[in-house]
């Protein structure tokens, strides 16, 4: 245990990330371990191409937008907090986590979970996943397995069917209710150190 916590020490705002993010120690040395993997120049940052060299993500239809959901725009770079303040998206929901009343939402929740899901589609965010973002993504998602034809039918049944206000456009309270049957908290995590 004396070199575990020794390394927490080498980890920056380690106890900070603990608690805003409800990782254990031992998720936070796991995901510094990572981190430190990735970032192959040792530089103490990642850029977008770091990301590109894990399989899971260079394999999947939408993995760039998945790395592009790490930077904020304009950024070019993220550290480890940022690093580990996204990943804590994908951390299966603490029922038993404490709450205050001065405590935010923790990231893990369904909430912030929609709203990391949603930014994947809105990529102008301007707040609303349009009939060509939708498209767009879906085209990633589904590639040469469909036509056109058919991919346009699905964007519009989709823009159809979450479309309450009519504008042509889902905006982030449409996307939540069309996804209200979904237990977005099993579609959005990963057992991290089971």
């Amino acid at each position: 245990m004396g070199s575990s916590s020794s390394s927490m020490n080498n980890i920056p705002n380690a106890q900070e990330l603990i608690e805003e993010t409800g990782f254990s120690a031992a998720h936070i040395l796991r995901l510094y371990e990572r981190f430190e993997f990735l970032d192959k120049d040792q530089r103490g940052e990642l850029r977008p191409e770091d990301f590109e060299t894990v399989p899971e993500l260079a394999l999947n239809p939408i993995g760039d937008r998945i790395i592009g959901a790490f930077f904020s725009p304009g950024q070019e770079t993220v550290d480890f907090p940022s690093f580990v303040r996204i990943l804590a998206h994908f951390r299966p929901t603490d029922t038993n986590r404490p709450k205050d009343g001065m405590q935010q939402e923790p990231v893990n929740s369904s909430t912030r979970k929609l709203k990391f899901a949603f930014q994947l589609y809105d990529q102008d965010r301007d707040g609303k996943i349009s009939r060509a973002e939708l498209l767009q993504v879906l085209r990633e998602m589904l590639g040469m397995q469909v036509t056109e034809d058919q991919l346009q039918c699905i964007a519009e049944r989709a823009i159809q069917e979450a479309d309450l206000d009519r504008d042509d456009a889902i905006s982030f309270d449409e996307f939540r209710k069309s996804l209200e049957k979904v237990n977005i908290d099993h579609k959005m995590s990963i057992r991290f150190l089971k």
